[in-house]
């Protein structure tokens, strides 16, 4: 009986559909040297960082545990992104603080879910007469916006620049989202929470001109005003398999290498400096789970050109191939002995 048990548990186990790590962009207390050292030949941790102003990395992205969503426990720090009237981007009007997932795992194939929290707070609010894109991707199907027209000082999901679901934005209080991605049947779906609520579907799935490269994800604000703004972001991971629903979910991921591979074309490069994000220590606890590691599969960059319309929408910077890394699988591994 007692060996029956054991067969039928790791049948069961074996059996059923798990989430499995695609990529983790959850910031970690070596996250803001990571984004300072990054550059086109030393690309270094989970982000590519280039999309940003002029100045030292510490005028647009801090990483800090006071910036975490504190309902996430998988999470030790988060980062505070800042778009002011310094952030222009080769030469481009509107204004940018965007980081690109670096990674070759196939995070723009099969049916992927796109994880992370968002809030604003008082101080350096956003400007809610000026269009900002948020967490989008290089063809809009899906993104965040707010301060378009009509909006009247919410929160929209877009898709295909359609809204399709809207929320109160009020300040200090946590988005937890989640795109639910279907590259193969062209749909996606959105899912939403605040605090530490697990996430719950709110609209979709529905078609989309669904399109990436798997490295035209921003994880940022694009907007089109020069005010200063502080935008705070947290529990960043990519994930395919079943939806991890709750805040703080989501496989932890082991040590990852973080070797160059290759070089940026020189027309789109732009200069990282060499000044350390500022780092804050906190008496935060986090929990880690002790998960299988695999390694992802690989996914083919391209090179995507910057386009400016007139109704301005687009958004875009050429591409190198990313960085490797690796995830995580939720399942759990038993070893009889």
């Amino acid at each position: 009986m007692y060996f029956n048990s054991i067969a039928l548990t790791t049948t069961l186990l074996a059996g059923s559909s798990m989430a499995s790590l695609l990529w983790d962009g959850r910031f970690t207390s070596t996250s803001a040297a990571d984004i300072s050292k990054w550059s086109w030949e030393n690309q270094v941790g989970a982000y590519q960082y280039y999309i940003h102003g002029s100045g030292a990395t510490t005028d647009y992205i801090n990483i800090s545990p006071d910036y975490a969503n504190p309902a996430d426990s998988s999470s030790s720090e988060g980062a505070r992104i800042t778009v002011d009237g310094t952030s222009s981007w080769n030469g481009q009007t509107m204004m940018r603080t965007e980081l690109i997932p670096s990674t070759k795992a196939a995070i723009n194939k099969g049916k992927t879910y796109y994880h992370f929290s968002l809030k604003r707070s008082t101080q350096n609010a956003p400007d809610a007469t000026a269009e900002h894109q948020i967490a989008f991707f290089e063809s809009h199907f899906t993104e965040l916006k707010y301060g378009v027209d009509g909006s009247n000082g919410k929160l929209q999901w877009m898709t295909d620049g359609k809204s399709a679901f809207d929320m109160d934005f009020v300040a200090d209080q946590w988005h937890n989202v989640a795109y639910g991605i279907d590259f193969d049947a062209s749909t996606v779906e959105f899912f939403h929470s605040t605090g530490g609520d697990a996430l719950v579907s709110k609209a979709g799935p529905v078609k989309a001109s669904v399109s990436s490269n798997g490295a035209d994800w921003h994880v940022g604000v694009l907007k089109f005003s020069k005010t200063k703004e502080d935008w705070f972001f947290s529990g960043v991971y990519i994930e395919d398999g079943e939806l991890t629903t709750a805040v703080g979910g989501g496989a932890a991921a082991p040590a990852k290498s973080s070797a160059a591979v290759s070089k940026a074309p020189v027309t789109t490069s732009s200069s990282s400096s060499s000044v350390a994000a500022v780092k804050t220590t906190s008496s935060k606890v986090v929990s880690s789970v002790a998960t299988t590691v695999k390694s992802s599969a690989s996914a083919v960059p391209t090179t995507l050109q910057t386009s400016v319309k007139a109704v301005p929408t687009s958004t875009a910077a050429a591409q190198p191939a990313p960085t490797a890394t690796y995830g995580g699988s939720c399942a759990v591994e038993y070893v009889y002995v």
